[in-house]
């Protein structure tokens, strides 16, 4: 008796996430987007795509930083509806929250956004008070962005910790992992029982 194979009707669903991290010149928006995209693609084995915008005045401009991760090839490079939005500057949450997807995650950093009071469905974190705590408030942006991994899993946390051993200056690695796993370990936390 001949069998004859059945079809794989197995459906793969992929994975996309599109994430924008956004705040003010000189919080370091720019370089959390970066250590996302490249954890993504060089050491998750994920597609990514990273762009970057900010105001002509640098430090105190508007800025955004949006990275799009996906488990296969990215047909379009701009974000179209964020998953995630991040939010370290009031300005940040005015612009970018009204387009943030239903159901999408909103993180604020806590003591310099203050959402609508309708505004109930957000994560906040004090980042730049919790960066002072470990002794340089410039590294706010590395505690949002453990944060942002901690709560969404958009990349592993090996991976970030890999591409913050291999981009940060080898003077500031070890105060960037303290960083990282600080929001890390808050987001954990949080979604604990």
């Amino acid at each position: 008796m001949m069998m004859s194979a059945m079809p794989d009707t197995t459906v793969t669903k992929t994975k996309t996430t599109q994430v924008r991290i956004s705040g003010f010149g000189g919080q370091g928006i720019v370089l959390a987007g970066m250590l996302l995209g490249k954890a993504a693609s060089l050491y998750d084995g994920k597609e990514a795509v990273f762009t970057q915008a900010y105001g002509p005045e640098a430090r105190g401009g508007a800025s955004n930083a949006d990275v799009i991760v996906s488990d296969t090839p990215i047909g379009y490079p701009l974000l179209t509806r964020p998953d995630v939005v991040v939010a370290m500057f009031q300005e940040a949450y005015a612009r970018f929250r009204p387009g943030l997807r239903e159901g999408g995650t909103l993180i604020i950093e806590s003591d310099l956004v203050h959402p609508a009071e309708d505004d109930t469905a957000f994560h906040g974190i004090a980042a730049s008070k919790i960066a002072e705590e470990l002794g340089r408030r410039i590294v706010a942006n590395v505690v949002v962005l453990g944060y942002l991994v901690g709560l969404t899993d958009v990349v592993s946390r090996k991976s970030v910790e890999r591409a913050i051993e291999t981009t940060v200056k080898p003077g500031t690695i070890d105060l960037n992992f303290e960083a990282f796993a600080a929001g890390y370990d808050r987001a954990r936390q949080e979604l604990r029982p």
